[in-house]
């Protein structure tokens, strides 16, 4: 440890020696920005919205005074109301589509003359045409690819700008899961000089890597969109997370006229600190380009510096180390929010899913927002990020097949191109269960995929999720063939036959069944060329609708594609429901991956006779922390324990019912049969004949209280950020009472919006945008949004028959 500081002091002293250098020698450390203007500047605010069609919107002289005033992110569908006359049906759970129109003015500054100025999309769903004063400037099909268009020609510097969009999502079906409907992701301006790094034109990357240094590589793409040659420097300086200098680069560069230029420059980093889930250490990239001693345009990239390598021998290795993929899929909306991809709320999916235990997730079967993948980033979450869910053939009427021949090269180029340099992913997958997979041109059109990521990007493996779906399995070993790594969906378990048929060939499930867990996690370990398991699904979500359910007998049998299953508007196989409640069976997952979780009981849900519980496929039997079954007294059922400690004991009301093992043998489970009687139930790992640790279910009395938790306490008064509060219901000892479904009464004031409401009852059609809402086995949430004015919001949360509750969340102005 002394050693380690005298080293750390040698370096930091090294690194204020190379400092002063640069400063005393460098001629960009004297470049000035006079009258400096931002770069990228946040459009979200102050749109107009009317949900319908009306050609005459797209003019600038349109009166949209009667429009509903909104900021983005938005999407339509949440607010409208889930009925089974919606066009989406029980794939897009049943909520409205339709055609909407967007418009904003703004004026454009003097200062902007002769500047390139740009809209930037993060996503529109879907069918987007832009206009400006009128002029349309184009149409976009896909609703996950973010893109842009200049505006520099069509400004008015002598009045007001109005940009109009409509969006068209009237043709239905075109998607398999709830998509929402808007512009949902975040909208920019973007401003340059003639001379600029292109949108997207940074490419880092970390060929060599250990833990004494690494090499960085920055590729810059520099446009020249002037009439004349041009001379500029670029310089490139790291930083480390601590803004901490991590090294230099400088090139001067002569560009042609109107022409652009790829620079690359290599910067070594010593004593680098690696990017890993665990310690996700990032860097920043600040590039400049100056011009006469002024800087005409920088930007600034965050990366990380990581190894990866995948091989058959080894399977998936990071930094030289092996690392098991206990993944999760995970579709892009958040629950009661719908699509609108808020900072916040994406942040919160990756917190989500880090505390379940899941080290990775694949953005099935689309690319995620930009907020996903930084938050993936920040906080060490790998990530399998996803192009498309079919090619030339679809699944639905509407859906990406139509546009496919057309689109698919400028829309695999924006996702690699814009994710590129998120270290959090590991592989790019280009497609999910394709239709024609076992035709010979389902080869030749993954080979040209491939190749087009290959262009952009070839430090990371390409793959797809395939499926036998009434195939023959070995016959898809072409289109295997085609791809860096095998994605199986639902076909883990011919792992080890396929290796000696294909001992080449690297591994991972792309999709499994929740109940399939142990055997899954050991085939996992069990072989090398196995990297991993992705659970479907890591966290509930809306559209295609039933699937995970459970049913009673009598009820409406079978699958969730093969009946109207309505209420049911939702997915419930997720490890995570929607309102970030784990499920017992993400308890066991993350268990078997990883011992920071050792042990966890829960109740089966008793069958209520003469009926009897159905499972479906993707469904684990339903299982509860809960010890309240009134009516059950003196009957039998079953208590679950998950433990990785040898043995558990299971106490009732502090008499010891029995001891099991929970060894690999018994898949760490025990289950115990007792006859329900009210009081205190307790399981405790045993290990060496000693009790280590407990859990504990206590039987709560009649609903008497509410509580209210926020996860921050604390946000911006941005108009964008979030506070979500958990409502729970508990009797007078603050127990849970999980079976309370009272129906809950929101009230708030001060500088805040309700956002969202919401329980994990998917059959429950009630607005996940009012102010009402019922409480489902006890638990219910809120989402406040703030405004732009800083103070205290105080929400108010009531029911019939019990008091009250009250919290304030703090929202403040960031300086």
């Amino acid at each position: 440890m002394k050693q380690q500081r005298i080293n750390n002091k040698v370096y930091r002293l090294k690194t204020i020696i190379i400092a002063c250098l640069l400063l005393a020698g460098n001629m960009v450390c004297h470049a000035q920005t006079p009258g400096k203007i931002e770069r990228k500047q946040l459009f979200d605010y102050s749109w107009k919205f009317f949900q319908g069609d009306t050609a005459l919107a797209k003019s600038k002289d349109f009166d949209d005074m009667s429009w509903r005033s909104l900021d983005l992110p938005h999407d339509w569908s949440i607010e409208g109301k889930i009925s089974p006359e919606n066009s989406t049906g029980g794939e897009g759970g049943y909520f409205p589509a339709g055609i909407g129109w967007y418009r904003k003015s703004f004026k454009a500054p003097g200062e902007w003359k002769g500047k390139k100025i740009s809209i930037y999309f993060e996503g529109v769903y879907m069918n987007s045409e832009v206009f400006i004063n009128g002029k349309s400037l184009g149409t976009y099909p896909y609703g996950y690819s973010s893109f842009s268009y200049d505006l520099s020609p069509y400004l008015d510097f002598d009045s007001e700008n109005v940009i109009a969009v409509r969006v068209d999502n009237s043709q239905q079906l075109n998607s398999r899961w709830y998509s929402g409907s808007g512009i949902y992701r975040h909208v920019w301006l973007m401003v340059t000089d003639a001379v600029h790094i292109a949108d997207w034109g940074v490419a880092i990357t970390t060929p060599d890597v250990s833990s004494k240094k690494a090499t960085v590589q920055i590729k810059t793409l520099v446009k020249n969109q002037t009439g004349s040659a041009q001379s500029v420097l670029i310089s490139t300086r790291l930083a480390d997370g601590n803004y901490k200098n991590a090294g230099h680069s400088q090139k001067k560069v002569e560009l042609a006229a109107n022409s652009e230029q790829e620079i690359a420059q290599t910067i070594t980093v010593t004593d680098p600190l690696l990017w890993t889930p665990e310690i996700p250490h990032l860097y920043n990239a600040r590039i400049q380009l100056v011009q006469n001693n002024n800087i005409v345009d920088e930007t600034k990239t965050n990366f990380g510096i990581r190894s990866i390598k995948f091989t058959a021998q080894n399977g998936f290795q990071l930094n030289g180390k092996v690392v098991k993929l206990n993944g999760g899929c995970m579709h892009h909306d958040n629950g009661c929010l719908g699509a609108a991809a808020f900072d916040r709320a994406e942040e919160r999916k990756v917190e989500l899913l880090k505390e379940a235990g899941f080290n990775a997730v694949r953005t099935s079967h689309n690319p995620p927002s930009e907020a996903f993948l930084n938050a993936c980033d920040r906080l060490g979450l790998l990530v399998v990020d996803e192009s498309f869910d079919c090619w030339r053939s679809g699944k639905k009427k509407y859906d990406y097949a139509q546009y496919f021949d057309r689109w698919w090269k400028r829309d695999l180029d924006a996702m690699v191109l814009r994710d590129r340099n998120h270290p959090s992913i590991v592989m790019w997958s280009i497609g999910n269960e394709i239709v024609e997979r076992g035709s010979p041109e389902a080869v030749e059109t993954a080979r040209m995929l491939a190749n087009a990521v290959k262009e952009i990007d070839t430090t990371r493996p390409v793959t797809s999720a395939i499926v036998e779906a009434g195939k023959d399995w070995p016959a898809l070993d072409p289109l295997m063939a085609a791809h860096d790594v095998g994605g199986y969906n639902y076909h883990l378990w011919s792992a080890p036959s396929d290796h000696q048929r294909v001992p080449s060939r690297i591994i991972f499930q792309t999709e499994s069944y929740p109940k399939d867990a142990f055997a899954n996690w050991k085939l996992v370990q069990n072989n090398n060329y196995v990297i991993g398991d992705f659970v479907w699904t890591a966290v509930d979500y809306l559209g295609e609708s039933g699937i995970g359910r459970w049913y009673y007998s009598g009820d409406v049998p079978g699958e969730h594609w093969e009946h109207d299953l309505f209420p049911w508007h939702g997915a419930y196989c997720g490890d995570i429901d929607i309102t970030g409640w784990r499920k017992p069976i993400s308890h066991y997952r993350s268990m078997l991956y990883d011992n920071t979780e050792k042990l966890f009981m829960a109740v089966r849900e008793p069958e209520p006779a003469p009926l009897e519980i159905k499972n479906t496929w993707w469904s684990v039997w339903p299982t509860w922390e809960s010890w309240t079954w009134p009516g059950y007294e003196g009957k039998d059922v079953q208590v679950e324990i998950y433990s990785k400690y040898p043995k558990v004991r299971l106490y009732l009301n502090n008499k010891l019912i029995g001891e099991k093992q929970t060894t690999d043998e018994q898949e760490h489970k025990a289950l115990f049969t007792i006859a329900y009687l009210p009081g205190q139930l307790k399981a405790i790992g045993v290990e060496n004949g000693r009790e280590m640790e407990s859990k504990i279910l206590q039987t709560s009395g009649d609903a008497a209280k509410i509580q209210l938790s926020a996860d921050r306490k604390e946000i911006v008064a941005n108009g964008q950020d979030l506070s979500f509060v958990t409502i729970e219901i508990t009797d007078k000892d603050g127990i849970l009472q999980p079976n309370a479904v009272n129906l809950l009464h929101f009230k708030i004031e001060g500088p805040g919006t309700i956002a969202g409401v919401a329980n994990a009852d998917m059959k429950d059609t009630d607005s996940y945008t009012g102010n009402t809402r019922k409480a489902w086995h006890g638990h219910a949430l809120v989402v406040i949004r703030s405004t732009h004015g800083a103070g205290d919001i105080k929400l108010d949360v009531s029911s019939q028959g019990m008091p009250g509750a009250a919290l304030i969340i703090r929202s403040f102005l960031k300086k």
